[in-house]
């Protein structure tokens, strides 16, 4: 029996492998791996990333068995509807459920149109699509710590890359064009996220979930060679690994030299980023007579260091940018406009990075569960809190809702285009654009107003409208309050 690619339930293995199966058993890489980098220290709370194709099935698998360590009762699991291939979408949100349920792991799904949120941002699928995994996981965990009483820090998001999909993204980026530190490719740690599969090759997944006789859920794009990851996954990798049998480790001792290497100087930049640079009043300042002392390399790292420390969203700069910047260090009178809204000006011996007054920080997505509290940095915080009934209020900044009429998580993110709702005391529906302009929200300002959505339909614009069919009625049992407190 072989893997489908139409998007329904698959059994045994894939008829294409870039690796052959390693000798040692899938819970014996993977327990190594946990034990090396300290992933899963006692008493952690994991909430697994969880697709439905093979390698998330097996990590969840590996994680249920106790093969990686008692969680006692400490195992939830995320799966985020990204609703990009429509039944097939469904299927898998359908079949991780099922799994879940099969297991006894609490599951959250999500669904999230993850195609209007790239068309947005500006970005491809494959990277809107993780960060808004990601997002949507940080405050998954968040909630799941707080709800058996453990501090955050003892939050872990498993997911499941492995050994394959090191080997690909290094090629990924270096056909496209990376540094030092996007070519160390996938670390096995970062942050709350661990990485029990690293070490693993796909024959390994595959040949464990064929001795469980356990499905999987293949993904047909996943074959589409037009796409980057899977050229090299099905052209490029085969060839190197047909060159060289041993490419695989060979990449793997390679990659973890980079990171080491990367690590260090990181390190050393973001001594210097504290040492040459000061955040005041929403600025970065550099100060360009320490700056220049260090060689270019080492600008470049520290100007990155500290942009990110102050501008997350700059993350997706491009190296041209930090070179710029870094020419403007020995230029009088410099001043460039960067992406993101940043605006970098020389005043009399110090670059200056601040946003532009035309633009305002835009909402980050992230996952709403009620109860709960959803964290947008400097636009404040929405909170979700059952109420009593018959509750009212005149602040625009809080909404009742009736919670029976919510269909699951809620998420928070900003407008989109084409986005539509049916404001209260209305019967028909209205462009949510328009209805920004009507109550006068400044246009600077409304990429960062938060608007509160249950799967694809809007239920509050915060401070600006609830939408009719969430209202609280007659009938109404349950009462969620929603409120944005702002941060000032």
């Amino acid at each position: 029996m072989r893997s489908t690619t139409d998007g329904r339930g698959a059994l045994a293995s894939s008829p294409r492998t870039p690796y052959p199966e390693s000798m040692t058993p899938l819970p014996d890489i993977a327990r190594a791996a946990v034990a090396e980098y300290d992933m899963l220290p006692a008493g952690s709370v994991v909430l697994a990333l969880v697709s439905g194709g093979a390698d998330s099935v097996a990590l969840l698998r590996l994680l249920a068995a106790g093969d990686l360590g008692d969680l006692g009762g400490r195992l939830f699991v995320l799966h985020v509807n990204h609703t990009l291939r429509g039944d097939a979408s469904d299927g898998d949100a359908a079949f991780v459920e099922s799994l879940c349920a099969e297991l006894g792991v609490p599951c959250t799904v999500v669904r999230f149109d993850v195609a209007a949120y790239a068309a947005a941002e500006g970005l491809n699928l494959e990277d809107a699509g993780r960060r808004i995994r990601y997002r949507f996981a940080e405050s998954e965990i968040d909630a799941r710590c707080s709800a058996v009483g453990l501090s955050p820090l003892r939050g872990r998001i498993a997911v499941a890359h492995t050994l394959d999909d090191q080997a690909e993204t290094f090629l990924m980026r270096l056909v496209t064009g990376a540094g030092p530190g996007g070519l160390r490719a996938i670390a096995p740690v970062r942050g709350r996220v661990v990485r029990p599969l690293i070490g693993a090759r796909r024959a390994d997944i595959l040949g464990y979930l064929t001795g469980l006789g356990q499905h999987w859920r293949e993904d047909a794009t996943n074959a589409d060679t037009s796409r980057l990851r899977s050229w090299v996954r099905h052209e490029l990798l085969p060839l190197a690994q047909s060159r060289n049998p041993a490419f695989a480790d060979t990449l793997a001792r390679n990659v973890r030299i980079l990171a080491e290497e990367d690590t260090l100087l990181s390190e050393m930049a973001s001594a210097f980023s504290r040492d040459f640079v000061s955040f005041e009043d929403g600025r970065l300042i550099f100060e360009t007579a320490q700056m220049r002392t260090l060689s270019r390399p080492m600008a470049r790292r520290t100007v990155r260091e500290a942009l990110l420390r102050a501008f997350p969203d700059a993350s997706r700069l491009e190296a041209a940018h930090v070179e710029a910047l870094v020419d403007g260090l020995a230029i009088e009178g410099f001043a460039h406009d960067l992406p993101f809204g940043l605006r970098a000006v020389d005043e009399y011996g110090r670059l200056c990075l601040s946003r532009r007054d035309d633009t305002a920080s835009p909402v980050a997505p992230c996952l709403l569960e009620w109860p709960g509290r959803c964290d947008l940095g400097v636009l404040g915080t929405i909170e979700a809190a059952f109420s009593q009934p018959g509750s009212v209020t005149d602040d625009p900044f809080s909404a009742y809702v009736d919670a029976d009429a919510l269909g699951g998580p809620l998420t928070v993110d900003g407008p989109r285009d084409g986005d539509r709702m049916t404001p209260l005391g209305m019967t028909g529906t209205k462009k949510l654009q328009d209805l920004l302009v009507d109550v006068k929200v400044p246009k600077r300002l409304r990429a960062s107003t938060p608007v509160i959505r249950d799967g694809e339909r809007i239920v509050w614009v915060a401070g600006v409208r609830l939408d009719e069919h969430y209202k609280v009625t007659a009938e109404t049992r349950r009462v969620l309050a929603l409120s944005w407190d702002r941060q000032t």
